[in-house]
């Protein structure tokens, strides 16, 4: 008896369809899996062996043989569970192969016949959609995340029993209620401080400013306490909502990464991610020998905050250069390659020397020259030449800190934020952010007059920048033109977007 269930591999963010085979024999009683799958595929039938037997179901002693095609596809996961029970029941003839012709299958199951959530379902709905499913059972957890993808029935059976009932019609299963993105988009972070809580430190906001309106990335130096992290955690609150599409995105990584629940299927708002100086290449690039996404596509659509960056591993810094320029990550291995998107803000923050002080008026640094060379020497020129501004934040006072009244509010900012943020979609269209031009789009529209070709000039020649700088610089003018509602990029601007270029502590010229 030959049966037929569909399911889908994971190949990055994008579901792959796959065909479950089964086919029941005479011979010895065997139980084989085929198809390139892993560990976990070929301990499924352990697994739905018990499953079925506690639901009432025996595997007849024959030659069973599972095929997971196409064969060349790597599988993974625990999430092909449920339709290789599900074919197996159709082998044995407990229900019908018409019964699964236009329905899509994924779940874990566990020894008693429950079904476990998995990774991925979102991905796997968007699949059912394109190959005009009628339905797709997952898990019940999985079931609010499946729900976001309209025009297909999501079933969330608790049970292979309850499966078995509703693809008997004995007891049809209600579809789940489409889950609305609306009720988790625009939700205010809370665990991002408000900017109006930051006193002082006037040139470092107008930076974060510039940074979220431009979608541009931002090295903070400056010594211990001086308020780097808090302006950092101030960024996903003056950032404009993620739309409908952006958040997507940013909800399929998760999905893949397993990261969503029941109570929140929905990224609603922009990742905020900071993992630890002692994160290694494949946590922050993603990869494994089955490839995961790490934490640059964690904070696709969002910020990568790293703070203390000298402490990073310098190989570790690395990795960071081509997703910064190019937006995604492919991670390439012996069985297969996945892609994952990575269009994040990096913000970083360091000190200036090893012991923090070094032109502190308060604290004298302690550290030799050797040592402060050496600290400087863990970031790399081309890394540091990708970072758009560069922005030194001083100490502030005591004095000042009880004195100085609270500043502009992460509401206020934000609302300038919008407006020049929709002056470049009105340019460029689509979602297009003036850190993301190509070169075509640079020279249309970032035209300067003589006196401003003059100061670039100059500056270039004084300084020392790369061409890759001096794009940088026109990109950062671009945006301080936006947010000033200007249609032209005056002198002042770029003036001003020279100035981030040089941080006089880290020397990036």
């Amino acid at each position: 008896m030959l049966a037929q269930v569909h399911t889908v591999a994971l190949e990055g963010v994008v579901a792959r369809p796959v065909e479950v085979e089964v086919d029941m024999n005479r011979g010895l009683p065997v139980v084989n899996v085929v198809g390139l799958p892993d560990g976990a595929v070929r301990e499924a039938k352990d697994r739905v062996r018990a499953a079925l037997a506690n639901s009432g179901f025996v595997l007849p002693p024959r030659r069973i043989t599972i095929n997971l095609a196409p064969a060349d596809l790597p599988k993974e996961g625990s999430g092909y569970d449920l339709p290789i029970a599900a074919a197996l029941l159709v082998a044995m003839e407990v229900v019908s192969q018409d019964a699964l012709d236009r329905r899509l299958l994924l779940g874990e199951l566990a020894l008693d016949g429950r079904l476990k959530p998995v990774p991925g379902c979102l991905p796997a709905a968007l699949r059912g959609r394109d190959q005009a499913m009628d339905e797709l059972i997952v898990p019940p957890d999985n079931s609010a995340e499946a729900a976001l993808v309209p025009g297909m029935a999501i079933l969330a059976p608790r049970t292979l029993i309850d499966l078995v009932q509703h693809l008997t019609g004995a007891v049809p299963l209600t579809p789940v209620a489409t889950t609305s993105w609306q009720q988790w988009l625009g939700q205010e972070d809370r665990s991002s401080p408000d900017l109006a809580h930051v006193k002082g430190q006037e040139y470092a906001k107008r930076a974060l400013e510039i940074v979220a309106a431009g979608g541009h990335n931002l090295l903070m130096s400056g010594p211990p306490g001086s308020g780097k992290t808090l302006l950092s955690r101030c960024l996903p609150n003056i950032l404009p909502e993620l739309s409908l599409e952006e958040a997507l995105e940013v909800t399929a990584i998760y999905s893949v990464a397993g990261k969503l629940s029941g109570e929140q299927p929905v990224i609603g708002v922009r990742p905020f991610r900071a993992p630890h100086h002692t994160a290694s290449q494949v946590a922050l690039i993603g990869g494994g020998s089955l490839p995961r996404p790490g934490e640059v596509s964690l904070s696709h659509r969002g910020v990568l905050f790293l703070d203390e960056l000298p402490e990073f591993g310098r190989s570790v810094l690395e990795v960071l250069r081509e997703p910064m320029e190019s937006g995604t990550v492919t991670i390439s291995r012996a069985a297969r390659s996945a892609c994952f998107p990575a269009q994040f803000q990096l913000v970083a923050a360091c000190n200036p020397c090893p012991c923090g002080h070094l032109g502190d008026p308060c604290h004298a640094c302690q550290c030799t020259t050797l040592q402060v060379e050496r600290y400087r020497s863990r970031l790399s020129g081309p890394l540091l030449d990708r970072i758009d501004l560069h922005v030194e934040v001083p100490p502030v006072p005591v004095e000042q800190l009880v004195a100085m009244p609270s500043g502009e509010s992460s509401a206020v900012v934000r609302q300038r934020v919008i407006q020049a943020r929709q002056r470049q979609q009105r340019r460029h269209g689509g979602n297009r952010l003036n850190a993301h031009l190509s070169g075509d789009e640079l020279a249309r529209h970032t035209r300067i007059d003589h006196a401003g070709e003059s100061l670039l000039l100059l500056a270039s020649r004084r300084m020392g920048f790369s061409a890759r700088t001096y794009h940088r610089i026109l990109k950062v003018a671009r945006t301080l033109a936006d947010l000033a509602g200007a249609e032209s990029i005056a002198v002042e601007h770029l003036a001003e977007a020279i100035q981030y270029r040089v941080n006089r502590q880290f020397m990036v010229e």
